[in-house]
């Protein structure tokens, strides 16, 4: 049986770049943010490219308007119901983390919050679990007055 696109994608990536297994329960939660911010920023800009060819500026524009932690934050309230045990576990690890770097024009508690998000993303990209990173997205997307159809 042919394993998935995304098998094929991690065990190649691991291969070429000789890459360790890692327990992902070693990353402290400002790391599951760092890979997480990074996943939620792909599948936004991907979202936005789909709607069609423009200027760059004209798509960051548009993408940068979700990947702000007041957007990020308002997301989290809705799925902070629906998150496994495990889940809310490392967005709680990922709130309460003390960042370096001081919220920039959001208020603490969005940037606390949407650390905590992104911690949830990175520890589910980390897992593997890539269906359960797009549903997560989605439901926090259809929240908002503007969704995708994903």
């Amino acid at each position: 049986m042919e394993k998935g696109i995304e098998w094929q994608f991690d065990t190649y990536m691991r291969e070429i770049f000789k890459m360790q297994e890692v327990d992902i329960r070693e990353y402290s939660p400002l790391a599951l943010a760092y890979i997480g911010d990074s996943i939620y920023d792909l599948i936004i800009k991907t979202l936005v490219l789909n709607e069609g060819n423009k200027q760059v500026q004209k798509l960051h524009l548009e993408s940068s308007e979700y990947v702000q932690a007041k957007t990020q934050s308002q997301m989290m309230r809705v799925l902070q119901d629906i998150l496994t045990e495990e889940e809310r576990g490392v967005y709680k690890r990922g709130r309460n983390a003390k960042s370096v770097s001081p919220a920039r024009n959001q208020s603490l508690t969005d940037y606390r919050r949407a650390t905590g998000f992104e911690s949830v993303l990175g520890f589910l990209y980390l897992k593997k679990e890539w269906k359960r990173i797009l549903d997560l997205v989605k439901i926090g997307l259809d929240s908002l007055e503007r969704s995708w159809e994903v």
